[in-house]
């Protein structure tokens, strides 16, 4: 039995010590600890899927809270039932101790967790529905200031944790899909900013 944590954050100048610290506090070694610092729209996250592969039946993992495991309703069913009926991986959700499989193994506890569950996913759901509003109200309104004007696509900055990651990638002490996972970067994104920062070197 192995114990992992996941962690995640909608954006790379997010804060995750909060959720760090919690997983630490129960005892999850920072080797064992996963973290995506992107949207939670669907499962298709570098630091989720390079955990996914790790796991094995009777291994538990750690969430801080539903919200941070996904935002799309569907998904986060979906993708709990994945872990726990056909990895036969457990699942502890450190804030809702009714959302733990190594407690509440019973018919009705089943019952009860599965119930809560659907209740939090569908709330995580309608929470991201009103995030993209609150966004697309807002870029509405940026282009009604700006007399119809498109806002353009925003640039994405080099970090810290990009420019440490891509140079342990290219040192070859890390594989890229680690580096992806450092940097808390997509696929593609990491690629692009990639080819941004050799240029910009280049050209320095």
């Amino acid at each position: 039995m192995k114990r992992v944590g996941y962690i995640r954050v909608s954006s790379k100048d997010q804060n995750l010590e909060r959720q760090l610290d919690g997983m630490k506090a129960i005892g999850i070694e920072e080797k064992d600890i996963y973290i995506d610092k992107q949207s939670g729209k669907d499962f298709d996250r570098v630091g989720y899927q390079y955990m996914l592969k790790g796991l094995r039946e009777g291994d538990i993992l750690h969430i801080h809270s539903l919200d941070r495991f996904g935002r799309n309703y569907n998904d986060i069913i979906a993708e709990w039932n994945n872990l726990t009926k056909v990895l036969k991986v457990d699942i502890k959700v450190l804030d809702m101790d009714l959302l733990d499989t190594t407690k509440h193994k019973d018919l009705l506890g089943n019952f009860i967790s599965d119930l809560v569950l659907q209740v939090l996913s569908f709330v995580a759901h309608k929470e991201r529905d009103s995030i993209k509003q609150r966004q697309k109200e807002g870029i509405t309104a940026l282009r009604a200031r700006n007399n119809g004007k498109g806002i353009g696509r925003p640039s994405i900055e080099v970090s810290k944790d990009f420019t440490a990651a891509y140079k342990q990638w290219k040192a070859n002490e890390v594989t890229a899909v680690r580096a992806m996972e450092l940097s808390g970067l997509s696929k593609a994104t990491f690629y692009r900013k990639v080819k941004e920062y050799e240029t910009a070197q280049k050209q320095g």
